[in-house]
């Protein structure tokens, strides 16, 4: 089994705002040799699986600049330091990108985005009865228009690449596997 690696000492190497990275020097277990790594320190993340009473998602459309196109995603975002949980967190995102609020809030799943360079959490929120109840209070670089997917049509989706963000795909087999009575 692999077996942990020391650290010897660390240092913050840039600050971006929404994300800092550091330096990690590492003894190796198995050579003793040291080694550098560079981790990305983030806020924990929140995906939000919010179903309607007829059994549709609520999903955004909205650019992102990473890939440089207009991806169809579930609602979420970075966890703020006054959310005391990720269910408050996603119940924020949730009302704030696309005006909806929903009942039962519960955390159907928890992931590593990339632990080979990021030490942050992913959450996957999951809320029922969703319903139209304010209007979206969007940041300053957000601009998203608000779709409502049957349920049904999410296979498919995935399967064309219309739906292509990982964390979003990730966050959609959680919610499958609750269909499945297996969360």
């Amino acid at each position: 089994m692999p077996r942990p690696w020391k650290k010897l000492g660390s240092k913050r190497v840039g600050d971006f705002r929404i994300f800092t990275i550091r330096s990690d020097r590492k003894l190796s277990p198995r050579t003793q040799a040291e080694h550098d790594f560079f981790v990305i320190d983030s806020a924990a993340w929140v995906n939000v699986i919010a179903l309607t009473p007829d059994d549709r998602l609520v999903m955004v459309e909205q650019f992102r600049h990473g890939s440089d196109t207009v991806e169809l995603e579930v609602p979420g975002g970075m966890m703020d330091p006054g959310d005391a949980s990720p269910i408050e967190a996603g119940a924020r995102e949730l009302r704030e990108e696309t005006g909806y609020e929903g009942q039962s809030g519960r955390l159907i799943g928890e992931i590593w985005p990339n632990p080979a360079i990021q030490s942050n959490t992913c959450y996957t929120a999951y809320f029922e009865r969703c319903e139209l109840k304010h209007p979206h209070d969007w940041d300053q670089t957000e601009e998203l228009v608000t779709r409502l997917v049957p349920v049904a049509d999410l296979p498919g989706l995935v399967a064309s690449s219309r739906i292509k963000h990982s964390l979003v795909v990730v966050a959609l087999y959680h919610f499958d596997l609750l269909r499945r009575g297996l969360k």
